[in-house]
């Protein structure tokens, strides 16, 4: 971990808090001697220094004797606090000036800034949490909804942990009853015969699961782009705005009110959506308006699902019949908008929407917020199944732990197939010691330097 810093036990501190006017500023310090330093700029250091964990102290922080700020300050001894080493936070005013006056004097008092990650870092190295909670902090940190929270906050309670943990135990269960038989060899007729296999059916099952989990997880991390596409006046900028509850664009009866694309953060019951408002499709001899029909043409190429907005008024046309026929690999949901007007046509029929490649269809009226729920129910059984929302199933949290995962259930399934195969006990034992190897990454127990410096160099400083 030279490449960020990181000095185990050195004193560290760092800004906790947004430096903007606030009602209240953090500054966080932890390591070897932050009480006694803090001490030496605090009004009551006999009061800080003989202070018991987890409890607050009141007074001044002082410079050279002149008051700076009124304070409380939040103190945790060792073992017990969130590093596990000594921790002094300091809870002052939120004004910019009296945050980085404070931060500013601690550093020359003996402080070190922090790197980024690298109170967590503590945490993991000093035995309080593993990789798995770790990486779930940046993940509640990062959330765009409150799915995407719960979803992380099921992984720092140690849900994912504790199925890992589960898991090895059944592999090195296992390899305690083959290291038996190879001790004590009995007279199988075949190697199959020589260790009971459920365990690691059951082993191979719970990976698979997990791996499987990824898939829809990743969606509540990082999220999927969305693009509203349709003909000028179909709505697409009325149900932008009421995906996102505010009015951000520009909502009028004139054609080709929007020339460019607008952007924005929403969510699909919990699963958070980068959306785009683009320009109408239509022929035009305006030159700024005919760049606005190409760049949402480019958009929908990139796109992970398309809400294609049609005029139930008026029907289907021909610019929307070639358009929806031209999307390829994407799922397309026809927005049958306008469904408030008393001459709305019926949707089409379901066989001829699915000959068109349409994956679903929802009846709105963007302009009164009728079927906004439907139409956020279709995107998200689009996006993810049903079973994988079940919040019992413990769901993987980084790419990096997918990848462990799978090699894991690789070499456990390998295992298995050379029990079958009448392959020599010692290759079954070396197919679940690395698979055991591959868990350990997951949780930490088994990690290189550049794994770590990696997952803690995306922490924001100060956590």
């Amino acid at each position: 971990m030279t490449n960020l810093g990181y000095v185990p036990e050195e004193a560290i501190a760092a800004i906790a808090t947004p430096l903007s006017p606030g009602a209240i500023g953090i500054v966080r310090t932890s390591g070897k001697g932050c009480v006694d330093l803090i001490s030496g700029i605090f009004s009551r250091p006999k009061s800080l220094r003989e202070a018991a964990g987890n409890t607050l102290v009141h007074g001044w922080i002082l410079d050279d004797g002149k008051k700076i700020d009124e304070v409380m300050l939040g103190v945790y001894r060792s073992p017990k606090s969130f590093t596990g080493e000594d921790m002094v936070e300091i809870f002052c005013h939120g004004g910019t000036s009296v945050v980085s006056s404070i931060f500013s004097l601690l550093l020359k008092k003996g402080f070190r800034t922090a790197q980024k990650g690298e109170f967590t870092f503590r945490s993991y190295i000093n035995g309080k949490t593993d990789l798995t909670r770790a990486e779930a902090v940046r993940e509640i940190i990062e959330s765009k909804t409150d799915s995407s929270r719960n979803h992380a906050a099921g992984r720092l309670a140690g849900n994912l942990f504790d199925e890992i943990s589960g898991i090895k135990k059944l592999i090195v269960d296992t390899l305690a009853a083959i290291e038996v038989e190879i001790e004590y060899p009995e007279d199988e007729e075949t190697i199959a015969d020589s260790f009971d296999r459920s365990n690691l059916i059951q082993a191979k099952e719970r990976l698979g699961s997990l791996v499987a989990s990824w898939k829809s997880e990743r969606l509540f991390q990082d999220g999927v782009r969305v693009v509203l596409c349709g003909k000028t006046n179909a709505g697409k900028s009325s149900l932008f705005n009421a995906l996102l509850k505010e009015d951000r664009a520009i909502v009028s009866d004139i054609e080709g009110t929007t020339r460019d694309y607008l952007e924005s953060w929403a969510s699909f019951d919990g699963i958070p959506a980068r959306i785009f408002d683009t320009a109408g499709l239509r022929a035009t001899d305006d030159a700024i308006e005919a760049e606005g029909v190409e760049r949402t043409k480019d958009l929908s190429g990139d796109a992970d699902l398309i809400l294609y907005l049609a005029d139930s008024t008026v029907g289907l046309q021909a610019e929307d019949i070639d358009f929806i026929r031209d999307v390829k690999n994407t799922p397309l949901v026809l927005v049958w908008n306008k469904c408030d007007s008393e001459n709305h046509d019926t949707l089409p029929p379901h066989g001829y929407m699915e000959e068109m490649g349409i994956s679903s269809a929802v009846e709105i009226s963007a302009k009164k917020g009728y079927g906004i729920g439907e139409l956020c129910a279709a995107v998200k059984s689009l996006l993810v199944k049903s079973e994988d929302e079940n919040r019992n199933q413990t769901g993987l949290g980084s790419e990096r732990q997918k990848k462990s995962v799978e090699e894991a259930l690789e070499r456990v399934d390998h295992a298995l197939f050379a029990s079958e195969s009448d392959l020599a006990l010692d290759a079954v034992v070396q197919d679940l010691e690395d698979s055991l190897d591959s868990l350990g990454e997951v949780t930490g127990e088994v990690t290189p330097d550049d794994i770590l410096e990696s997952i803690f160099s995306h922490f924001c400083v100060g956590k």
